[in-house]
């Protein structure tokens, strides 16, 4: 096998922009229309709906689901298929937020499962581009509210002023585990890993209304069940990485997430790892090449290396996020 890429997804979004339309420029389908606004671009998906299709080598056309099937523990790992069987177990997006996203909560998997036979939603971010200023809200300010104090807050329409707003900047880290109140300020590209989950419950809006004036669905019984008001979690992870080197960021049962700067030639040894891993360029352009084959991916762009190569090696000048589960 060898490094497999897949078209991206363009998704509507009322907070997105046209970055992405650039960014992905020569990649999405030919059927997206480019005077609407998108916020997401769905890089390497399992979700039922949206499962991402091989845009390279002989797989080409296939979608993930299909070879999946064909090669199994060689493509994704003997546990990870004995796991998740078929569905592809992370969801990576490239997010252009031209206007805050809405203030959310995801729920766990066992109230995914119990509500939605669904995986929970724990995800991370990686800041690709900032504007000067620009934010996140990550939990409470006050990180011993209660469920009745967030009650009440919600009732009196004051949870925007109770939420932990952090500025953030180019290749800032954030580990978001289900359970944590959140959203995205405007201004901000982000690379996201996180499950494969499209489970999301919408708190707050903004305020904000669709282009017919009709303020979006809220999910605010949903949520209180849903938020973690006990949580323990670092949420900031940023780090970084000597040149030719690599540090780990996230190490999680849900995914592991290094950031490897390169200049020159880094080699990857997974020959101790049964996992499928994934290569994404937050900064710089690369060539990635393996026995199979070799592909060349710029900022923005991905690429998924087969659990059965052992060894991967990156040439060119930037960052690259390593993602796998182990």
């Amino acid at each position: 096998m060898y490094p497999i890429k897949f078209r991206p997804q363009l998704k509507e979004n009322i907070w997105g922009g046209q970055r992405l339309l650039n960014i992905k420029k020569g990649l999405y389908s030919r059927s997206v229309d480019e005077s609407k606004v998108y916020g997401e671009s769905w890089d390497i998906s399992g979700v039922k709906g949206s499962i991402s299709k091989v845009a390279n080598g002989f797989l080409k056309g296939n979608d993930l689901q299909e070879i999946i099937e064909v090669y199994m523990g060689e493509l994704v790992g003997e546990q990870n298929f004995e796991r998740y069987g078929l569905e592809f177990p992370l969801l990576i997006k490239y997010l252009d937020c031209n206007d805050r996203l809405s203030v959310q909560v995801h729920p766990n998997d066992e109230l995914a499962e119990e509500r939605h036979q669904s995986f929970g939603k724990t995800e991370a971010w990686y800041i690709a581009e900032c504007k000067e200023g620009a934010a996140i809200y990550l939990g409470f300010r006050d990180l011993n509210i209660t469920r009745e104090e967030y009650i009440a807050a919600v009732a009196e329409s004051r949870l925007e002023s109770m939420l932990n707003r952090v500025e953030v900047k180019k290749g800032d880290v954030f580990f978001i585990p289900a359970g944590t109140v959140h959203a995205l300020g405007a201004g901000i590209e982000v690379f996201e890993v996180q499950q494969t989950s499209d489970v999301t419950y919408r708190i707050y809006d903004w305020d904000r209304v669709d282009s017919e004036g009709r303020p979006r669905e809220l999910h605010t019984a949903l949520a209180i069940d849903a938020i973690d008001f006990e949580s323990e979690e670092e949420y900031v992870l940023t780090k970084s990485p000597d040149v030719n080197s690599s540090v780990e960021l996230i190490r999680r049962d849900h995914f592991i997430t290094n950031l490897i700067a390169i200049d020159g030639e880094y080699v990857c040894d997974l020959a101790k790892f049964d996992t499928f891993t994934v290569y994404i360029a937050a900064e710089g352009e690369f060539t990635i090449s393996t026995d199979g084959g070799s592909e060349k991916i710029a900022t923005g762009e991905l690429v998924l290396i087969p659990a059965e190569i052992n060894e991967v090696t990156i040439t060119g000048k930037g960052r690259i996020l390593e993602v796998y589960i182990e």
